[in-house]
């Protein structure tokens, strides 16, 4: 049996581990444009910051795959062309053509760059796969006055790796606060913190780049600012085009439709990670919420179901969770707002709390948004901010979030105490009794 997978992220490479323990018989090969493999594109930021090499973003380097587990490993092969039953692949600009059985996309996603005038000046960048790190580490050590473009994820954790360098930051933002698919309620305490290390320019669009051949100035709807170096955080694309070569049928959020079995539209054709859909758990509706953990776990399932198995990925609640320097900020389920657009009734909570019994020393500020179902008192989201112990937390309500808990559930839940962790009354107890049962 000939597998073919294309893309070594995360959702490829463990899809090829799965199959290569299932189906050691098997010839498994994987084709990666980079030099990387298993990949982690959201250490970038961190190796600007800390200055740890790009090539440590790998999980498991390429000998682990080749030698250990026997895996067809081939990087710097650029698959240009997907036929049904073959691949053609540039490698070191000759063109080979390989036969395939079964299929995996994992093709990822890419950052979105805006038909902007100008876009295409130097020293405009993004942050995509881990090569980015060194090309950007070294354009920085040249540049003084860096701006983002963008708010979200990226451009955050872009901003506090920046500014820790000592240049001068300008994050620009079109929405009213930063992380903008978060409520107000936490968009505005992490407003507060960005403003005393980055000028951060809200309700702001940008226009235009300017410069002869570097980019030199950035144009917004309200200003201009001086930028040696701009930095695009204006979201992802999923790369769905080798896909739609073969025919394969895209879902309603642009990505690629599979079942939960991770199969796609077309026979014996998988995809998994960045580039497929998946099912949200709160609305039951398609989503793509492109993040490590679910791009994993659909590589898992990809690798067992193409091995003869039988594994259903049940989809996501959405978990992420960030930093701006000592503030963390994690989300799970829907906000407010997004739980209103999908026409649910809703009532929420917003709540501060300490992290530790008052008489502990070093107790922390802790900032919990709460959303729940008003007509059945079923949780459907949670937002927090605060200075430790957030991950925990956040967890504690995706895992509540997936198992359908109510106020009642939540508020009954043992959960740990001991005065240098927590309060007696927990903030996730304490918002869940706010909200009601």
């Amino acid at each position: 049996m000939k597998v073919v997978i294309v893309g070594a992220g995360a959702g490829g490479m463990t899809a090829a581990s799965r199959i290569r323990a299932l189906k050691p018989e098997w010839d498994v090969k994987v084709f990666e444009a980079t030099g990387f493999a298993s990949h982690a594109p959201c250490g970038i930021p961190y190796s600007i910051e800390f200055g740890f090499p790009g090539d440590e973003l790998m999980y498991y380097r390429p000998e682990v795959f080749i030698k250990e587990r026997g895996i067809d490993l081939r990087l710097h092969a650029r698959v240009t062309e997907v036929k049904n039953g073959s691949i053609v692949v540039d490698e070191d600009g000759e063109q080979n053509e390989y036969e395939w059985d079964k299929l995996l996309i994992a093709t990822g996603a890419s950052p979105k760059v805006p038909p902007i005038e100008g876009v295409n000046l130097e020293n405009i960048y993004t942050v995509d796969l881990p090569p980015d790190a060194e090309i950007l580490k070294s354009a920085l050590a040249e540049a003084e006055n860096v701006v983002i473009a963008g708010a979200g994820y990226v451009g955050l954790e872009m901003a506090e790796a920046v500014s820790s360098l000592g240049k001068k930051v300008t994050v620009v933002e079109m929405a009213e606060h930063p992380l903008p698919n978060f409520d107000s309620e936490i968009g505005e305490i992490l407003k507060k913190d960005m403003e005393r290390k980055v000028d951060l320019r809200l309700n702001e669009k940008i226009e235009a780049f300017e410069g002869r051949d570097s980019v030199e100035r950035v144009i917004t709807d309200r200003g201009e600012y001086r930028a040696d170096l701009v930095i695009l955080a204006l979201g992802v694309k999923p790369n769905v085009e080798l896909a739609t070569q073969i025919g394969v049928e895209l879902g309603e959020t642009g990505a690629i439709r599979v079942n939960q079995k991770m199969e796609t539209s077309v026979e014996n054709v998988y995809a998994a990670g960045d580039v497929a859909e998946t099912r949200h758990l709160i609305t039951g509706k398609p989503a793509w919420i492109p993040l490590a953990p679910a791009g994993n776990k659909m590589g898992y399932v990809a690798g067992v179901n193409m091995s003869g198995g039988d594994i259903e990925f049940p989809g996501v609640v959405g978990t992420q969770i960030t930093k701006f320097y000592d503030l963390q900020i994690a989300k799970t389920g829907l906000s407010e707002k997004e739980a209103i657009n999908e026409g649910f009734e809703v009532k929420s909570a917003f709540i501060t709390a300490n992290t530790k019994v008052h008489y502990y020393p070093g107790a922390k500020k802790t900032y919990l948004k709460v959303v729940k179902d008003a007509e059945t008192n079923r949780i459907l989201g949670a937002q927090i901010a605060g200075y430790e112990m957030v991950a925990m937390r956040v967890n504690v309500f995706a895992v509540a979030i997936q198992a359908g808990f109510t106020t009642k559930d939540v508020f009954f839940s043992d959960l740990a105490y001991a005065p240098p962790f927590t309060p007696i009354w927990d903030p996730v107890i304490v918002a869940a009794r706010v909200l009601k049962f």
